[in-house]
């Protein structure tokens, strides 16, 4: 089991940033990699960054020159996304996911509003 808490998210004008932080516990030695997804209202949920435990890093085309995607090898395993340069587009609610095969966990969510 892998359980994850996420925070950072908020209200933000356009052009602004904000962290999120994903905090893993658990099986953290059995996840293969850890990502953000994001789900605005009608749409379906989608992949926004993703980094795997070998280090590499995977990014919607939208956010690639905008988003960046790290994380902290401490014992309790934490993954960052570092949002620039928000747009109105971007608000939806931001899910972390640890994959660890052939199981995915997801976190609770946290808003991201950016406001024109």
């Amino acid at each position: 089991q892998v359980h994850l808490v996420e925070s950072g998210g908020g209200l933000v004008q356009s052009g602004g940033s904000l962290r999120l932080s994903c905090a893993a516990s658990g099986s953290i030695s059995d996840i293969i990699a850890m990502g953000w997804y994001r789900q605005a209202p009608g749409k379906e949920r989608e992949l926004v960054a993703l980094i795997t435990r070998g280090g590499t890093t995977n990014y919607k085309a939208s956010v690639k020159d905008r988003f960046t995607i790290s994380r902290d090898n401490a014992k309790t395993t934490t993954v960052y996304l570092q949002m620039n340069s928000l747009k109105p587009e971007d608000t939806a609610v931001y899910y972390c996911n640890a994959h660890s095969f052939p199981l995915d966990y997801w976190g609770q969510g946290t808003q991201v509003t950016v406001s024109s």
